[in-house]
């Protein structure tokens, strides 16, 4: 469990297959649930992403900061993590001191969820009801302060498209039609 610009999250080393099976028995996710793969930088993201030049020119525009964005993934994308209809992946650079220390040090993107639990209405903001809560689920809780409640603002750019997804922390841009 770690620290985000926008709310505390799951996450693990993308190769982890335990641990993402760990993340989903916790956060009780089905096989469709959306993954986010975060990442320290723009250059990183277009090893797991399809990128053109405009989504180029947003994603620069919006990172790093609270949101992910939903896009077509590569084939370094583990299937496990891809949405399995649409073929797509959640990416996103936080604005967080210790998530940015954390994707640096590990020199690999985390795969992530919002530590949102079943049946509980907003995300995690506790870093010690977080330890006392999942002491015997994850291996380590990164006590970084409160962090928020609002989740990223999610913006689909896998269409013709833009669509906003759900509204968060991020303010919206304006799609011209």
């Amino acid at each position: 469990m770690y620290p985000t610009d926008s709310c505390y999250a799951l996450g693990c080393h993308v190769g982890n297959k335990a641990a993402l099976e760990r993340v989903r028995r916790i956060r009780q996710a089905g096989r469709n649930h959306n993954f986010t793969l975060v990442c320290k930088d723009l250059s990183e993201i277009s090893s797991y992403a399809r990128v053109d030049n405009a989504t180029y020119r947003m994603l620069r525009s919006l990172t790093p900061g609270p949101y992910t964005f939903i896009l077509i993934a590569t084939r370094e994308v583990p299937k496990r993590l891809q949405n399995p209809k649409r073929k797509t992946i959640g990416i996103r650079i936080p604005n967080h001191p210790v998530s940015l220390a954390m994707l640096h040090e590990l020199d690999a993107p985390i795969m992530s969820s919002t530590l949102m639990l079943p049946g509980e209405p907003l995300p995690m903001t506790d870093p010690e009801e977080i330890q006392d809560r999942l002491v015997n689920e994850v291996d380590a809780v990164i006590d970084s302060g409160n962090c928020g409640l609002d989740p990223t603002t999610v913006i689909d750019l896998a269409g013709s498209a833009p669509v906003l997804v759900r509204q968060g922390r991020g303010v919206a841009p304006i799609f011209a039609s």
